[in-house]
């Protein structure tokens, strides 16, 4: 049974164990990642003026609003500031910065009543991120810009944390990926077209798990959890930021989740940096990551 930890004591390794048995943990806002929050509102605010990012879509045609998506998330994500903040959050969360290695973070918009749910605001099916070439030792950290709802949020499907789902996660490889489907992002409007794994059976996802920390608070997860976006009917587009981290000692001793179901090719390995300088991963590490995931393990049960 996955277990929900709020604003837990342990120490990052313990808090390692406890997500690679599928428990989830829930932090309140703090001052450094309430400062990742006020600057990415900041930057948010300022692409979308004078309109409020959270209800523009009532007032853009489509096409302009994932133009300007296009165009700011790359500037957030790229933007020195958060190269800046996230090794000090991390540090704060109990990670130790010479063995830990975070990916820059990523902007997520969710619009309300399917104004916009392919491309550039995506909206998830339900997937793990191990689908997507993610190692099965990363680790998920996920934070609201603006205040979430049952009906604007994140979903986690538990019941599948050791049960298996038939997927297409045998199409993806992460490198031909960012060679040719993430700079058209912007144009899939209508009908995204871009090879993406998902289930291949039916998903239950009731009951699910919903949780709804404030501004600044921080959901983390494994790579391996199901999860997807709750479809939003709020009024309101949702606006997160989320990013990764491996640990060193787990990536070079292949510690992590286990692999139920993930049969990707290629590896997100070569994009983290270190905490303490900035430094990637050392090819020695990454090297046994470069074909995909480990096999996936036997089922019982």
């Amino acid at each position: 049974m996955t277990a929900i930890h709020y604003d837990s004591s342990l120490s990052d390794d313990e808090r390692r164990k406890r997500l690679y048995a599928g428990d989830l943990f829930v932090y309140s806002p703090n001052s450094l990642s309430v400062e990742l929050v006020d600057f990415a509102r900041s930057m948010l605010e300022e692409a979308f003026a004078p309109l409020d990012p959270q209800t523009a879509q009532y007032h853009l045609p489509v096409e302009e609003y994932a133009k300007l998506l296009g165009e700011f998330k790359p500037r957030f994500i790229h933007h020195p500031e958060c190269k800046r903040i996230l090794p000090r959050l991390l540090s704060k969360m109990g990670c130790v910065p010479e063995a830990t290695y975070f990916d820059v973070p990523r902007i997520r918009t969710s619009t309300s009543d399917d104004y916009l749910t392919t491309g550039i605001a995506y909206a998830f099916h339900p997937h793990r991120d191990t689908w997507y070439s993610a190692p099965m030792c990363q680790i998920n950290w996920w934070i609201p810009v603006y205040p979430l709802g049952p009906d604007n949020c994140m979903a986690f499907h538990p019941r599948y944390w050791s049960a298996p789902v038939r997927n297409s996660s045998s199409i993806y490889n992460y490198q031909e990926w960012n060679q040719h489907s993430r700079f058209i992002a912007a144009r899939q409007v209508n009908k995204d077209e871009r090879p993406q794994p998902k289930a291949l059976e039916p998903v239950e996802t009731n009951p699910d798990i919903r949780l709804l920390p404030p501004v600044g608070g921080i959901i983390v997860f494994s790579a391996a959890h199901l999860h997807s976006s709750v479809p939003n009917q709020s009024g309101r587009t949702r606006v997160s930021i989320d990013f990764r981290t491996v640990h060193l000692r787990d990536v070079i001793e292949m510690q992590g989740a286990p692999n139920i179901d993930s049969r990707c090719t290629g590896s997100t390995m070569g994009d983290y940096l270190r905490c303490s300088d900035l430094t990637h991963l050392p090819e020695t590490a990454t090297a046994p990551y470069e074909k995909g995931p480990p096999p996936c393990i036997e089922v019982v049960g």
